[in-house]
């Protein structure tokens, strides 16, 4: 599986847990960012880097956009929104170039128009909503876990592991 992650991967909180656990599963992840979005050291993670979306969306499995954080606009990380949309914004074309099995993922918030098209976000490939809401009953498993709660039974994980997309 491969697996591109687009966007503010220096700010993101998501970006580095899903490159970890992705490649664990054995997925090839790509992150897609101008330089100045891209962490010091990202180069020793177990991802390949693209400076393009077009170099690896059609390519891709699934693309998960990140949110571009606006409140650091002021610290010049890109020339200008519209600049970044035109780089690395997921739109109708490049919705177009992927593969038609291919999901398009966001953990939300999303910046519609600037990260991710409206036609892009509200697609029939993307698991947007199912990504989010699976994310709070995720989270609330993890806690309820670490706070010393009982672990499920082996059958009923069975059933929550087929209806997941994380």
């Amino acid at each position: 599986m491969k697996v591109a992650i687009v966007g503010d991967v220096l700010h993101s909180r998501v970006a580095r847990s899903n490159v970890l656990l992705l490649h664990k599963l054995g997925a090839i992840v790509t992150l897609v960012a101008p330089p100045t979005l891209l962490p010091v050291g990202v180069e020793s993670w177990p991802v390949e880097i693209a400076f393009g979306l077009d170099l690896v969306v059609a390519k891709s499995d699934v693309v998960m956009m990140l949110r571009i954080q606006r409140e650091r606009m002021a610290d010049l990380f890109f020339p200008s929104e519209r600049e970044y949309s035109r780089q690395f914004g997921l739109n109708g074309d490049r919705l177009k170039m992927m593969q038609p099995t291919a999901l398009v993922m966001h953990p939300g918030p999303m910046n519609r128009g600037l990260e991710i098209s409206a036609d892009s976000a509200d697609s029939l490939q993307s698991v947007i909503v199912e990504q989010v809401a699976n994310g709070v009953s995720v989270r609330m498993a993890v806690l309820y876990l670490l706070l010393g709660g009982s672990p499920l039974s082996a059958e009923n994980s069975k059933v929550l592991s087929d209806k997941v997309v994380i």
